[in-house]
Parts: structure tokens; sequence; C-alpha cells
């Protein structure tokens, strides 16, 4: 009786087991150290992942001494040299891939093995490897060894600090945000009235401000441009001879980019339609270079433009010599006549011209000092018909090349809108890619259709000029026109300089192309006229030669500019400049 009784101490017996899982302490052990590696396994992942690609808004690292410094330098320039290699390798195997159907297998593994690891990705790898880590170096080291003196609190510097704290848009944002130093919270309390941002200020992503801070408070705006000069100049002597120029110039002109917008937005001044203005200057001098100095652009972007003109190669050279020298090369003409789908009107009036440039010498004629229109499109006879089958060509041509330059940023910077919005970031790149492949359709139509006017032109002139006074025919405007005018101003429509205007008006069909990509365009095609200019200029005896160490120079001076425009005030270089800058070198 009494064993059945239960003292107040002992627990009740359950008449069924718990409903809830019972964890013994060596359990929960073993779980927590579980969460503890997961953790320390994403955190793992999350460091490995910042080697291939950058996270937005990273903040500056803090160093405080030249170990430190070089630390920092070693661990930038290794990890961009890796990246480097691995696009420069992935590149040339994707190119590869292309034609692999055509080279023979027993080449096949050296060739893959090559552009894996061949001298081109090491060399590519060296320059930026080279480049960031000397950069990082110096820029780093520069606050160490002249450390920027910290001014007393004034008046002046009091209103500045306010207007910065009313560019930054209020307490809302956070420090990391900011571009300018720590007063911005202190003094946006005071409720400053805001001021509207200008369109640059504006386009600064948190990526490109998170590293302002630093600057602001351990630089000065000349540091960045000595060391990206100075890098600069060192890290292109690892590239081939045969590139470096292209290198240079790609960075000189990106270089003029920034510092031109930087200048505009100091000052207020900004130019309407400067992007195709720049592109139409320079597409006169491309063009002109092409058909008269064909020595003075680089002989594959020669053969790319003749390639998406959709003309005969001998036509180019045909013209070329009639312009400049007054005659033709018959074996150029005679290799025109075995061209696919040569028309027989045409091939009967080449024939002719070719018969007569092979009489004897005192009756041998070459015709008139222009190419005929039968030669620049020998299979379709009529200059207006030709216009829009070359359009297509050309837009069919491009499509699916324009198709990969908008589809892979896409997929490379804006991943997050692709996943959340498929459907319609497709139709946007396939949007883009129509009007760009549109753009250099417009582009070859016009200065082909300028091309045939200004030769139909010239004839039509110069036969009204010999038709009798009285007749039917001489009562015309035109002929009235070819009287009037002198012979000179007539043949000013077969002038060399009549090529120049031709680029000038292709030009503009910059306007079909998106905005945003129009001054990308412009910084393409910017370094191929300079160039050209720079050759004809130095051949006439205007500027000098730089020598063997120019492209070093060259790229010196551009570095320089990026850098600092860079550093300071990244908002002013284009997006795509900003963000590939930031992958390999960061805020600092």
């Amino acid at each position: 009786m009494a064993s059945s009784l239960r003292t107040p101490d002992s627990p009740p017996r359950l008449g069924r087991a718990p409903s809830y899982i019972h964890f013994t302490p060596r359990r929960a052990m073993a779980s927590f150290e579980n969460l503890v590696v997961l953790a320390n396994y994403e955190e793992h992942l999350r460091e490995a992942r910042k080697v291939v690609w950058r996270d937005r808004g990273e903040k500056p690292v803090e160093v405080l001494d030249l170990g430190e410094c070089f630390e920092h330098a070693c661990r930038g320039g290794l990890r961009a040299g890796s990246l480097a290699f691995a696009i420069r390798s992935g590149v040339n195997f994707i190119l590869l891939l292309t034609r692999i159907k055509r080279i023979p297998k027993r080449f096949r593994l050296s060739l893959i093995r090559h552009a894996l690891f061949g001298e081109d990705s090491w060399r590519f790898a060296a320059m930026l490897a080279s480049f960031v880590g000397l950069y990082k170096f110096i820029l780093n080291a520069l606050p160490i060894l002249l450390p920027q003196p910290q001014p007393k609190e004034t008046t002046h510097a009091r209103a500045r600090s306010l207007f910065r704290a009313s560019l930054s848009g209020g307490a809302s944002k956070a420090a990391v945000d900011s571009p300018f130093d720590d007063e911005t919270l202190e003094d946006a309390e005071l409720r400053v009235p805001q001021r509207r941002q200008s369109s640059r200020q504006a386009r600064l992503s948190a990526s490109a401000q998170a590293h302002q801070l630093w600057v602001r408070k351990r630089t000065r705006w000349w540091y960045s441009a000595f060391a990206g000069a100075l890098s600069g100049a060192i890290a292109i002597t690892f590239e081939k001879r045969s590139r470096r120029a292209g290198i240079a110039q790609q960075m000189f002109v990106r270089g003029l980019q920034g510092t031109f917008n930087a200048m505009s937005d100091k000052h207020g001044f900004k130019i309407p339609h400067g992007d195709v203005i720049v592109f139409t200057l320079c597409c006169g001098q491309i063009m002109y270079a092409f058909l008269m100095r064909p020595d003075t652009l680089p002989p594959s972007y020669n053969r790319w433009i003749q390639v998406a003109s959709k003309v005969p190669e001998e036509a180019i050279r045909i013209n070329l010599s009639l312009v400049r020298d007054g005659y033709f090369n018959p074996d150029d003409m005679e290799r025109l006549l075995k061209y696919p789908g040569i028309t027989p009107s045409n091939y009967a009036s080449l024939v002719d011209r070719l018969s007569r440039a092979r009489l004897p010498e005192g009756l041998r004629t070459y015709g008139p000092p222009i190419i005929p229109c039968e030669a620049v499109h020998p299979d379709i006879d009529s200059c207006i018909t030709v216009q829009a089958a070359h359009f297509w060509e050309v837009f069919r041509w491009m499509l699916p090349i324009y198709g990969a330059l908008h589809l892979i940023p896409m997929m490379l910077f804006r991943r997050r809108a692709f996943l959340e919005r498929p459907a319609h970031m497709l139709f946007r790149t396939a949007l883009g890619t129509a009007r760009s492949s549109a753009f250099l359709g417009v582009f070859v139509i016009i200065y082909q259709m300028y091309f045939c006017m200004k030769h139909n032109l010239y004839h039509k002139l110069m036969a009204l000029r010999a038709v009798p006074d009285g007749s039917a025919a001489s009562r015309s405007f035109l002929a009235a026109l070819a009287q009037r005018l002198p012979p000179q101003w007539i043949k000013l429509l077969i002038s060399k300089q009549s090529f120049f205007i031709g680029g000038l008006l292709s030009g503009l069909s910059l306007f079909v192309e998106e905005k945003r990509r129009r001054e990308e365009l412009a910084m393409y095609v910017l370094p191929k006229g300079m160039e050209s200019a720079w050759v004809m200029a130095r051949g006439k005896g205007w500027v000098f030669g730089m020598g063997r160490y120019g492209d070093a120079l060259l790229t010196a001076i551009g570095m320089g500019m990026v850098m600092s425009t860079y550093q300071n005030d990244p908002q002013h270089l284009s997006g795509l400049v900003r963000r590939i800058l930031y992958q390999f070198v960061g805020p600092n």
C-alpha cells in the first residue's frame, strides 16, 4: 500500500510517449557543431567566389604600413593575373571551337593546348597582374609616404561640407554609400536644401561609390594619376609589340572620354550629340583611309571593312589606282569579270573598258578617273536596287555577332534582372540586336548610295556640257547647271576629298543605334581614326614620331587619365569601363 503512494517530489508517470522530439545533450552538441561547419563552409564559398567575382559595394582595404601595402598589392595582382589568364584562355578556346571542324585532326590537340596555355594567355595575365599589383602598391603607399595634411576647420570648409551633404542625399543614406566623408550625417541634420543631382552623379552606382570615402580622406587627386601612368607604362611591355598600339590607343581615348566628361560636368557645358559628331568625323577619316590610304589602317581592319561593304576586293584596288594614278591593273578587271552572278549588262560594260585598256600605247585609254558602278556591284544592274540587297546581306551577317555582344554582357552584369524577367530581358536583347545590325546596314547603304550618286552625277554633268546650245537637252536644269559650273567644281565629285564627305554622311547612321551605345561605338572608332590621321600627318612632316617607346608613353598618359577619373570621379567613365576596372582593381 505504501509502495503505491507517490511522494510529491516524484514526477507522475506518463501513459504515452511524448509528442515532441527529445534531444540528448550529445545530439544537441553535434547539431551545433554541424551548424558551425556549415557556416564556415559558406564563408569559404563566399571568399572563393570573390576571387572570381567582386561583390558590389566592397569597402576599401585599410593598410597602415608598407608591409601591409605590399601584401595587399600582391594579393590583388595574383587575383587579376589568374582572372585575366582564365578569360583570355576561355576566349581563345571558344574562338578555336568555331573553326575546329576545318582543321585536320592531327593538329587539333596542339591547337587546343596552345589556346588554353599559349603565350598570348600568359602575356595577357602578366600585363594585368603587373598593372594591378603596381597600381595598388603605389596608390596605397603614397598616403603613407606623403600623408595628406589635415587642415583646420574653417567657415569655407564647413560650407563645403554642407554642400557635400546636400549632394549625398541627406541622412537617409548609409555612410558606406556616401561618396564623401563622416561629416555628412552631422551636417545633414541642419536640413540643407537639396540640390538636384546631375545625370552623371545619378549614374554613380553603389559599387562605384563604395571607395569614395577612402579616396576623400586618404588620397590626393594626383596619387591615382601617377600610379596609373607608371603602372600602365610598365605593364604594356608584357604584351606583344604588335598589340601594344591597339591597347595604348584604346586606353588613351578612354582617358579622354573620362576627362572630357569630368570637365564638361565641372564647367557646365555640353555638346549636343557629341558622340555622333565624334563618330562621323572618325568615319570620314576611316573611309577616306580605306579607299585612298589603306596603309594607314591595320590590315585586319581593312579586310573587315571590305567584307562589310559587300564590294569586290578587286573593285577597291581599281578605284584606288584610277583616282590616284589615272590607270588600273587589267588583271584586276579580268578577275572582276569572273565574279559569281555578274549580269550580262555589267559584263559587257567592263569588257569594253578592259579592251580599251589593252590597246597599244598610243591608243590606250583607261576612261574617266573613277571606277564604274558596274564594278562596285557587278551582280546587280540598278544602283538603287543594290542598296536594299546589301542592307539585307549586312543585317543578316551582323545579326549573330551583335546578338552575342548584347547577350553576353546581360548574362554577366544583369543576371538578377534576367532571372526575374527572362522574357522581357530576351526581348530587349533581340530588339537591341536588330537595331545594331540595322545600324551597320544603314551605314553601308548610305555610303554606297552616295558613291554611286556622285559618280553618276559627274557623268551626267560632263555629258551635258558637250550638248550644243538650243537643243532640247540643253533646256533642263542640270544642263544649265553644267554649263555654268567651272570644270574644276564638277571634278570635286570625283576628288579624293569626296570620299571623306561620304564617311561623314555614313556616320549619321549612328542615330539608328540605341542612345546608350552611341558613346561606346564612338570610342571604338576614335582610335582607328586618330591613328590614321596621325600617320598621314607624320608623312607630311606635321607631327613627330614617338619612336620605340611611343606605345608605353601613350599608355601612361591614357591610364593616368583613366585611373584618376576612376578613383576620384568614376561616374564620368562609361559603365563598361567602370565595371571592368572595379572587378580587376577594386576600391583600392
